[in-house]
C-alpha cells in the first residue's frame, strides 16, 4: 500500500504517493538536467553547415528570414501567464473550493510536466535538425541577429514556448474542470487557455524564432506529457465494482 506524501483524504482530487511520484519526479528532473547538459554541448556549424531554405517544409519556407524584435519580447513576457494554473488553484484553496492537499499534489504534477516537456524540448532542439528563421536573413535586422547567433540558435526545432504554453493551458483547464465540473464556463477556460497558448506560437514564428512546424510540434509535446502526467495521477473511481462467485458475476455500484 503506498504511502502518501500529502495525508490522504477524500478531499484529495490526485492521487500523489511516494511511490508513484518518486520516479516520476526523478524522470521529469533527469530529462531536464540531461536537456540542459546536451543544450549545452550544442556547437555552432560552419556558415552554410545547415539545411537549406529549398530543404525546409514548404509551409516553413516562406518563414525563413524573418525576424522581428519587438514581436519576439512580447512572446517572451508572456511567460508571465505561466503562473496560471497555479493562481486558479491557490484562488480556489482562498474561497475553500479546494484543499492545501489539492493544491500541492496539482503544484506537484505541474512542476513535473513542465520540467519534462522542458528536458525533451532541449533534447531535441540539441540535435540542430534546422536554425532559427532569423539565421536565413540576407540583410537587415535578422542579418545582424544572424551575425552574433550562439550555437543554440541553429536548433529551431521544436519551440520551448509552444511547449511550455500548452502545458499551462492544459493544466489551467485540467484544474477548472476537475473543481468547477458543473460550471458552464468550463468551455469558455479551456477555449481561452488554448487561444493564448496558440497565440503564443503565433508569436514566436512572427518573431521569426521558430517556424511552424517548431510550434505544432511543442503544442504536441507540451499537451501530450501534460495529459500523461496528468492521466497518472487521477484518482480511479471506486463507486464501481466487479463481483463473481460461484455461477455468478456481477457489478456494484454504491451511489
Amino acid at each position: 500500500m503506498p504511502v502518501a506524501i500529502f495525508a490522504a483524504g477524500d478531499s484529495l482530487h490526485y492521487d500523489v504517493s511516494w511511490s508513484k511520484d518518486m520516479p516520476v519526479t526523478f524522470l521529469s528532473a533527469f530529462t531536464a538536467f540531461f536537456g540542459n547538459y546536451r543544450y549545452t554541448q550544442m556547437e555552432k556549424p560552419e556558415p552554410g553547415d545547415y539545411r537549406d531554405v529549398s530543404e525546409l517544409a514548404p509551409w516553413d519556407r516562406p518563414v525563413a528570414g524573418r525576424y522581428n524584435e519587438s514581436v519576439d519580447k512580447v512572446s517572451k513576457w508572456a511567460a508571465v501567464f505561466g503562473v496560471a494554473p497555479l493562481a486558479m488553484a491557490g484562488y480556489s484553496y482562498k474561497v475553500g473550493d479546494a484543499s492545501g492537499q489539492d493544491v500541492a499534489g496539482f503544484s506537484l504534477m505541474f512542476a513535473q510536466a513542465l520540467a519534462l516537456q522542458s528536458g525533451i524540448n532541449l533534447m531535441v532542439r540539441s540535435m540542430e535538425f534546422w536554425p532559427r528563421p532569423y539565421i536565413y536573413a540576407e540583410d537587415g535586422a535578422g542579418a545582424r541577429k544572424a551575425r552574433s547567433a550562439e550555437a543554440e540558435a541553429y536548433g529551431s526545432f521544436f519551440s520551448g514556448h509552444a511547449s511550455a504554453a500548452f502545458t499551462v493551458a492544459v493544466f489551467t483547464g485540467e484544474w477548472f474542470s476537475e473543481f468547477y465540473p458543473e460550471s458552464p464556463y468550463r468551455g469558455v477556460v479551456w477555449a481561452l487557455a488554448l487561444s493564448a497558448a496558440g497565440l503564443e506560437g503565433v508569436l514566436r514564428v512572427a518573431a521569426g524564432k521558430h517556424f511552424w512546424s517548431d510550434v505544432v510540434a511543442g503544442a504536441l509535446v507540451g499537451t501530450g506529457v501534460s495529459l500523461a502526467v496528468i492521466q497518472v495521477h487521477k484518482k480511479r473511481s471506486d463507486r464501481v465494482s466487479l463481483w463473481a462467485g460461484p455461477g455468478s458475476v456481477g457489478v456494484t455500484v454504491r451511489m
